[in-house]
């Protein structure tokens, strides 16, 4: 159960899941897809049943629509009569759990975002309400674990983290281009703002910044990062790529991965650059990028909002191809703990076992 398949790191979790379950002859495999978009962006197998509602969700008549989903979800799940339930998605959870109330079909919930952010009073009270009633809770991260305990009553927690696909860096002896690349959407959480501004800082003439994602969230921020990268006479070596569904050869051509997220769960785009072999520089946000980055050994964890040293510790990977290269080995061998196999079998073993 998930929202939509569109691009984002959510999503590409639960695209890698379905691959994983489908390969199982035993198991038979839907998909709902229930949100406002309902879009499809990452390749599903092709065994797999999906279900979507016949209407679309009118957010001008929000109430109506949400009543109809919960409807829509009720005579779906009691139809599909299924052994487990996986839901992704914190504000969306709630609904699946409302939807599933007085039905025998075990529900399992992951909740993917920042473990300390709050929903509002009400999603926060539905919360502490429902979730006790799923038959298990997945979270991404210790820490997660750590947060949630304090305010939640549910005792069967699975730690999980998201599989990190392998990125084979192909030939050997690749040659990687003086890139400094950031992956994500373009959201204010995401801060690419102050990455423009800390690459700005670093004198690194011939270094360019690759910024890949799009707009979202109704927030328009692609022309609010065009015009500050202008008015601090970058513009010709900061690169907007916009979405990219083949980003794995960016991975391999780029030389550092810096991310100034603010808010995260358990950040894909981390894993994959380690996976790439590249060496990670990071806000040290809640959770997340702590779970995967060994501070000096693997990548850099900053201070968060700390650009003064986020400019330092990029400024000295740029000008040292010998520690970026001993980063990202160390960053690509430690990664492997987080393999598609282990954690899709981690899934399975807690919502089927």
């Amino acid at each position: 159960m998930i929202p939509s398949l569109q691009a984002g790191g959510m999503e590409r979790v639960m695209s890698e899941l379905s691959w994983y379950f489908a390969s199982r002859e035993e198991l038979e495999l839907h998909l709902v897809l229930y949100g406002i978009s309902r879009e499809i962006f990452y390749a599903v197998p092709e065994n797999m049943i999906i279900h979507k509602p016949a209407f679309g969700f009118n957010n001008s008549r929000r109430f109506i629509s949400t009543i109809r989903t919960i409807f829509f979800l009720r005579r779906t799940i009691a139809r599909i009569n299924a052994e487990s339930l996986l839901s992704f998605g914190e504000y969306w959870n709630n609904l699946v759990l409302l939807s599933t109330l007085g039905l025998k079909t075990p529900v399992f919930v992951s909740d993917r975002s920042q473990p300390d952010k709050s929903l509002g009073k009400i999603q926060d009270k539905l919360r502490q309400w429902l979730y006790p009633r799923a038959r298990g809770v997945i979270l991404q991260t210790e820490k997660a674990r750590e947060i949630y305990l304090r305010n939640n009553r549910s005792r069967n927690i699975a730690v999980i983290g998201n599989p990190v696909r392998e990125i084979s860096n192909g030939e050997a002896g690749r040659k990687r281009e003086k890139s400094v690349l950031m992956v994500g959407r373009l959201i204010k959480s995401k801060n690419q703002d102050q990455l423009i501004e800390i690459f700005a800082k670093v004198s690194q003439p011939d270094w360019k910044l690759l910024l890949v994602g799009y707009d979202h969230l109704k927030q328009n921020n692609l022309e609010r990062l065009q015009l500050l990268a202008r008015e601090l006479n970058i513009e010709q070596r900061v690169v907007f790529t916009g979405k990219q569904d083949q980003i794995d050869e960016i991975y391999l051509s780029s030389a550092i991965f810096a991310f100034t997220s603010s808010s995260e769960g358990f950040p894909n785009v981390i894993g994959e650059a380690m996976s790439a072999g590249l060496p990670v520089i990071a806000y040290d946000c809640t959770a997340g990028p702590s779970e995967m980055i060994a501070d000096g050994s693997n990548g850099f964890l900053i201070p968060l909002f700390d650009l003064a040293t986020f400019e330092s510790k990029l400024s000295l990977l740029m000008a040292d191809k010998e520690l970026r290269e001993k980063l990202g080995s160390n960053a690509r061998e430690s990664i492997r703990r987080f393999s598609r196999e282990h954690i899709c079998e981690s899934f399975y073993k807690f919502i089927l076992e």
